[in-house]
C-alpha cells in the first residue's frame, strides 16, 4: 500500500488540477491577446472565460485539497500579467494613456506588496488580513461576494472600454455616448464603475498595509 502521509512529488504539485486550469489559462490569454485587434469578441470573450477560471481553480483547490504556494502565486502572476496587457492595450486605444498606465502600477505594486508580506510575515495566505485595521479592506478579502463583485466590475468595465473603443475617441466621449443610449447601457455602465472604484481604493489600502508590515517586520528585526 502507498504511504499516505508520504508528502507529494514536485511534479505531483505541478500537475495540481488547479495548476493544469492556471496552465490553461496562460495559453488560452496567448491566444486571445494574439487576435485581440482581429477580433475583438473572440478576445473578449477569451478574456472573460480565463478571468472565470480563476474562481474555478480555487474551487477546484479547495474541493480536491491541492491548495499549494506555487498555485496561489501561479493564480496571482496569471491575474495581474492578464490585466496588465490589457490596460497596456487600452493605453494604446485611448488618449491620455498615461491614466490606464497608472492603474496598472498601482495594481502591480499594491499585489506584489501584498503578496510579499504576507509570506515575510509567515502568513499562510495574502487574503488573511484578519489582522487589519481597517474595515474596507477586511470587508473585501472576508467576503467572496463583495471580492466578486469588485474584481468582475474591474475587469467587464476595462473589457467594455476595449470594445467601444473608437479611433481618435477620448475616454471620457466614449463612457458618455454608450450611458447615453439608453438607462439599461446608464445602469449598467454605473455598477460597473463603482465596483471598480472601490477596487482602486482597495489596492490603495493593501499597497499601504503591505508597506507597512515591511516597516514593521523590519523594526521587530532590530529590536
Amino acid at each position: 500500500m502507498a504511504d499516505k502521509t508520504r508528502p507529494p512529488s514536485t511534479l505531483t504539485v505541478y500537475l495540481y488540477v488547479p495548476n493544469i486550469i492556471g496552465y490553461v489559462r496562460i495559453l488560452m490569454n496567448c491566444f486571445a491577446f494574439a487576435i485581440c485587434f482581429k477580433d475583438k469578441i473572440l478576445f473578449s470573450i477569451l478574456y472573460f472565460v480565463s478571468f472565470v477560471c480563476d474562481a474555478l481553480d480555487g474551487w477546484f483547490a479547495r474541493k480536491l485539497n491541492q491548495v499549494s504556494t506555487f498555485g496561489a502565486v501561479l493564480d496571482m502572476v496569471t491575474d495581474r500579467i492578464s490585466t496588465a496587457c490589457l490596460l497596456v492595450i487600452l493605453s494604446q486605444v485611448y488618449r491620455p494613456g498615461f491614466i490606464f498606465l497608472s492603474l496598472l502600477a498601482l495594481d502591480i505594486a499594491s499585489h506584489w506588496l501584498q503578496m510579499y508580506s504576507t509570506f515575510l510575515v509567515g502568513k499562510s495566505s495574502h487574503k488573511d488580513v484578519r489582522d487589519s485595521s481597517n474595515w474596507l479592506f477586511k470587508l473585501y478579502y472576508g467576503n467572496r461576494k463583495f471580492m466578486c463583485y469588485c474584481c468582475v466590475s474591474c475587469e467587464v468595465l476595462y473589457i467594455l472600454l476595449f470594445l467601444l473603443a473608437e479611433e481618435n475617441g477620448g475616454l471620457i466621449d466614449v463612457l458618455a455616448n454608450a450611458a447615453t443610449q439608453s438607462w439599461f447601457y446608464l445602469s449598467s455602465l454605473t455598477l460597473v464603475i463603482v465596483g471598480w472604484l472601490i477596487k482602486q481604493i482597495i489596492n490603495v489600502i493593501q499597497m499601504k498595509t503591505a508597506a507597512d508590515a515591511c516597516i514593521v517586520y523590519d523594526i521587530n528585526k532590530k529590536q
